[in-house]
C-alpha cells in the first residue's frame, strides 16, 4: 500500500505579480531570474534565458529550454510523488514526479554536457532543497542518467513548459524533509499500485509527468533493477497527446 506524509501549512506574505496579475509568493517569484539554457530541437545550447522568459507562453511559443526530472525509488522500488506547493507558478498543486527543475546557467558546474554531468549537479541540488535529502545521501554516481524526453504544454496560456527534459533515476532509502514552498506532500508508491493510485488524487498531474508515465514510466521501472537495459542516450523520445 501507498503511504504520504500529509501536506505541511505555512502563512506567508504575498504581492501582486506584475507577470500574470496574481497572488505570488516572493521566494517562487525570485526563482523567476535564474537563467535557464535555451536549446535546439537536438539539445544543443544556442543561449540563455530567464525562468521567466523560458515560461510565459506566448501565442502559442514557448522558448525550448533544458530540464530535467528525477524519479526517486525507495530500497523497496517504491516511487517518491510530490503534490507541487500552492506557491508554485508553474502547475500549482498538481502532482509530479520526485523533483523536477532546471540546470542553472550561473551555478559553477551545471553547464558541464560529458556524462549529463551538469544536469546531475543541478539535481543534487534541486534534491536537496525541495525534499530536504541531505547532499551526502546522493553521490554522482547513484544518479542514473535514462534518457531524454521532449515536450511541449502551453499550461494555463500564461505560464507553460517546453522542454527537453533528461530523465533520471535514484534509489536509495534518503532522508526526506520537504520544503513546504515548494513541496505540500509526498507518497510512496509501489510499482503495483500506481495504476489503482493516480484516480484517487485530488489534483492535476503535471504535464511531463502524465506523458512519462503513459508512454515509458512502467518499462523503466519494471527494469530498475537493470537500468541498462533501458538507457538511450542517443535519440529524445518526443512525446505528445496533441498540439499545445
Amino acid at each position: 500500500m501507498f503511504t504520504s506524509l500529509v501536506r505541511n501549512t505555512i502563512k506567508r506574505s504575498f504581492h501582486k505579480s506584475l507577470f500574470c496579475g496574481a497572488v505570488v509568493d516572493p521566494k517562487q517569484e525570485a526563482a523567476l531570474d535564474e537563467e535557464c539554457f535555451l536549446v535546439n530541437m537536438d539539445d544543443k545550447v544556442i543561449g540563455r534565458a530567464s525562468k521567466r522568459e523560458c515560461h510565459l507562453v506566448k501565442g502559442d511559443q514557448i522558448p525550448l529550454h533544458r530540464a530535467f526530472s528525477v524519479f526517486l525509488f525507495n530500497k523497496n522500488g517504491h516511487l517518491v510523488l510530490q503534490k507541487r506547493s500552492t506557491e508554485k507558478i508553474t502547475y500549482p498543486d498538481c502532482y509530479t514526479n520526485s523533483c523536477c527543475s532546471h540546470p542553472i546557467g550561473n551555478v559553477a558546474g551545471e553547464d558541464e554536457e560529458n556524462e549529463a554531468l551538469g544536469i546531475k549537479r543541478a539535481a543534487i541540488r534541486r534534491l536537496n532543497y525541495e525534499l530536504g535529502i541531505p547532499i551526502k545521501q546522493m553521490p554522482i554516481e547513484k544518479l542514473q542518467y535514462i534518457t531524454r524526453v521532449y515536450y511541449k504544454d502551453c499550461g494555463n496560456g500564461k505560464w507553460g513548459e517546453h522542454e527537453i527534459d533528461y530523465v533520471l533515476f535514484l534509489q536509495g532509502d534518503m532522508k526526506i524533509k520537504p520544503n513546504p514552498n515548494e513541496v505540500s506532500e509526498i507518497s510512496y508508491i509501489p510499482r503495483n499500485d500506481i495504476d489503482s493510485f493516480i484516480p484517487t488524487l485530488n489534483s492535476n498531474l503535471t504535464p511531463w509527468f502524465a506523458l512519462i508515465l503513459k508512454h515509458r514510466l512502467k518499462l523503466w521501472w519494471d527494469n530498475l533493477n537493470n537500468l541498462k537495459e533501458v538507457v538511450d542516450h542517443k535519440n529524445i523520445l518526443k512525446l505528445t497527446d496533441g498540439p499545445c
